[in-house]
């Protein structure tokens, strides 16, 4: 992340939205979408404006020749977590789904944005692509609906995560202990790991593309728990085991891809994918006993 926009994003949520610099006294909101090839999560400040009940956003890049890096992001993944500040002075997080705007809807949303702030104006001039604009709509976790289909989805990202990761253990067990890549593998990035013993290259590729979906899968979590203890209070204590469970779980990937890069020898890598496996599984099953039976229950509706 750019130091400025690291810096942007700190004060952002340290002073409740209100920031200053070149930004000071505009509409902004953090976005943070899954990165389309390393599935880790990343924010961004935006501008926004308010169409009635969805958030307009625009990939501007500041008039930049290519569309920036979130919007390819969320063409991938329309699943994004936005943060805004509250007339309280604190930060509000929720869950939306990203819709990019087409055609003559497009087209009137971006003119009126030009004509509230020049700049945008001067941005669209100075590029040959059409700069696209985002509507960002709130995920409604009221609708009982909608809980089942987060429950569904909640065991099936499970179940393949699960999958990776016991493909990942039996790649790593008939590793060759000598074996090594003297070009090494690339990461989820395409930077090249020197060193890695050849686990092969292919397997140290899975186990940083496993690491960066169990991140991309735990950063959306986070982002509709908050949402789910406001529909759920009942569930509160145990949404924040849940929480303190992904930080020690992070702990233990960053150990793992720091040994994975520092060419550790399989032997070595394989006892941490087995303390990752029995801590994951552990979380899993938690978060699947906790969750599933609230959300897929029938609830009456108040007043009924």
């Amino acid at each position: 992340m750019p130091d400025f926009n690291r810096q942007v994003i700190e004060e952002f949520r340290a002073t409740g939205g209100r920031v200053g610099g070149m930004f000071e006294g505009a509409a902004l909101l953090l976005l943070t979408t899954t990165g389309a090839r390393s599935g880790r999560a990343h924010t961004n400040p935006a501008v926004y404006v308010r169409d009635g009940a969805r958030l307009l956003v625009f990939a501007s890049n500041a008039g930049g020749p290519k569309h920036p890096a979130w919007f390819h992001n969320l063409s991938a993944d329309p699943y994004v977590t936005v943060e805004l500040g509250t007339p309280e002075g604190t930060v509000e997080r929720f869950g939306a789904t990203a819709v990019v705007t087409e055609g003559e809807e497009r087209d009137r949303l971006y003119a009126e944005q030009a004509e509230r702030d020049p700049g945008f104006a001067a941005y669209q001039a100075a590029t040959d692509r059409v700069i696209p604009v985002v509507a960002l709509h709130r995920v409604d976790l009221g609708d009982p609906a909608r809980h089942r289909a987060i429950a569904d989805h909640l065991v099936k990202v499970h179940a393949e995560l699960r999958a990776e990761l016991t493909a990942l253990r039996e790649g790593l067990g008939s590793a060759a202990p000598e074996a090594t890549d003297p070009a090494g593998p690339t990461d989820a990035a395409g930077t090249v790991v020197r060193g890695t013993p050849t686990l092969g290259g292919q397997l140290a590729r899975h186990c940083l593309t496993f690491c960066g979906a169990l991140h991309a899968h735990h950063h959306n979590e986070d982002s509709a728990f908050d949402l789910l203890e406001r529909e759920f209070p009942e569930l509160s204590d145990s949404l924040d085991r849940m929480r303190e469970e992904h930080k020690v779980v992070a702990r233990t990937v960053e150990e793992l891809e720091a040994l994975l890069t520092s060419g550790a020898a399989p032997a070595t890598l394989r006892v941490e994918v087995d303390r990752l496996a029995t801590r994951l599984e552990e979380h899993f099953t938690y978060e699947e006993a906790q969750l599933v039976p609230a959300l897929t229950r029938s609830r009456a509706l108040p007043g009924t």
